[in-house]
């Protein structure tokens, strides 16, 4: 049984006792209750596996980078062994020290909304004696601290990578080195990018945590405690705080200052009220367009340091999260060979990048008999697929793939091992991609398939195929 089914029945079925300084503020009484192992298990190792991926992954793109810059070493060393010197140095102790701080090395603190909730949460619990399993509580705080100092030094090692790449491009300005320096950037910019996506995936709850931050925000006493105790208190007062928070950023001005100020230089009354709220709409509307440039660089897949570069999307996507599961079917009449027949296939593509995809599949021919008086169901052949999907425009796609069909009736398994009987399949066509909300298919695939080795087969099939595909 998962635990996101038994957490919610933990949480509402078995109260806890808070103490009587909380007691008027909560809706019901409590009892004590022992979270189960899975509980803390589950958050822990969550934690755990984002810590490792920011670990792998920075002394991969680490490896990369210190191999993109001793080939720009080694070509500019040809024609300047100076300059290449001067300019790289020594790449192989400049990256060990980079691995040493991802290490060792802290760095600025990187706030993570999802980290401050759940360990305020949990220390809100424990606080009030609602948690009694203290070593599991203490293991899941140890994770959350390793995580933070981890998500602290990826994002020295980002901007440290990020002074360097300015520094490269100062350097190799009048340098034959821009296709190599190219390369440098995008795996840079890889880099970041997988980072970002790791973030957004741990910013995310799983039901388990949604389910325990839900609970406690339905007790007035915990918002309470959050706007004292998190670290989002630390850097801001939030209401409903008694008092400002230690760590409160000086300086911050309130929106009664800033009123006030502004009516002392340019007075009060509706005019004047009018007039800046004009003003603040223009540079409201002004900000908005600039936003909307900024995210169309983005959409076309160009870095602001690298115009005209289309990142492959996919490339920050773990190898799952590239397959894509698909089905589709073909229905052909009789002929004075074949009863009518579906052909049913199962696929699963691998997406190379945003544009294309290649995969393998399997397809099965049932025989559904000659005509409608005459309905008989049998076994008309299988198949094996391979296929690639080239994105020419828009939702347009050009096909191709080779088959291996064994077009005969079969009564069982081992008719099928006869090699003799099985038939080669080219095909070629357009593919058309329609978008459909539906629970179980993401999208609809409509294909129009020319089968170029049909005219070679004994007994000749159609040359042309008509599919309908869909993808999970």
């Amino acid at each position: 049984m998962r635990i996101y089914r038994v957490l919610p029945l933990l949480l509402f079925t078995i109260p806890v006792l808070l103490p009587h300084s909380y007691a008027q503020d909560t809706p019901a009484a409590f009892k004590l209750l022992d979270l189960p192992d899975k509980f803390f298990t589950g958050i822990n190792k969550k934690a755990a596996s984002l810590e490792q991926k920011l670990h792998r992954q920075t002394e991969k793109y680490l490896d990369k980078l210190a191999r993109q810059e001793k080939k720009m070493q080694h070509k500019l060393r040809k024609k300047d062994s100076v300059a290449a010197k001067e300019i790289f140095g020594d790449v192989d102790a400049r990256y060990a020290a980079l691995k040493a701080k991802a290490d060792n090395g802290g760095g600025r603190d990187l706030y993570s909304g999802h980290l401050d909730s759940m360990q305020t949460a949990l220390s809100f619990l424990n606080n009030n004696n609602l948690i009694t399993d203290k070593d599991k509580l203490n293991e899941v705080f140890a994770q959350y601290g390793n995580l933070q100092q981890k998500l602290n030094q990826t994002n020295n090692i980002r901007k440290l990578l990020k002074e360097r790449q300015q520094q490269l491009k100062q350097q190799l300005v009048n340098t034959p080195l821009a296709k190599e320096f190219k390369k440098y950037q995008k795996e840079l910019y890889y880099y970041r990018t997988q980072l970002d996506e790791y973030k957004r995936a741990w910013e995310d709850p799983s039901k388990l945590e949604q389910k325990l931050l839900e609970t406690a925000l339905k007790i007035p006493a915990f918002k309470n405690f959050f706007s004292k105790h998190s670290v989002l208190a630390s850097l801001f007062r939030l209401p409903g705080s008694d008092e400002p928070s230690n760590g409160a950023i000086a300086g911050l001005q309130t929106r009664a200052s800033v009123q006030q100020l502004m009516e002392s230089r340019f007075g009060s009354g509706p005019d004047v009220s009018r007039a800046m709220q004009q003003n603040i709409q223009s540079a409201q509307t002004q900000l908005n367009q600039l936003k909307q440039k900024i995210s169309s660089l983005g959409q076309n897949g160009a870095d602001l340091d690298m115009p005209g570069f289309k990142p492959n999307s996919q490339r920050t996507r773990g190898f799952w999260r590239r397959i894509e599961l698909g089905a589709n079917m073909q229905s052909t009449r009789s002929n004075s060979f074949f009863p009518v027949t579906s052909d049913i296939g199962l696929s699963a593509g691998y997406k190379i990048n945003d544009k294309s995809i290649a995969g393998i599949g399997a397809s099965y021919k049932l025989g559904w008999g000659q005509n409608i008086r005459n309905i008989k169901l049998t076994h008309e052949g299988v198949g094996l697929r391979s296929f690639l999907d080239w994105k020419i425009k828009g939702s347009f796609y050009a096909s191709g793939g080779f088959e291996y069909n064994y077009q005969q009736p079969f009564a069982s398994v081992q008719s099928l091992y006869k090699a003799d009987n099985w038939q080669e399949s080219g095909l070629l066509g357009v593919s058309k991609i329609i978008s459909v909300n539906s629970k179980f298919f993401k999208k609809t695939k409509l294909q129009l398939l020319w089968d170029f080795l049909s005219y070679d087969q004994l007994p000749r099939t159609q040359p042309l195929k008509f599919r309908v595909g869909y993808s999970f």
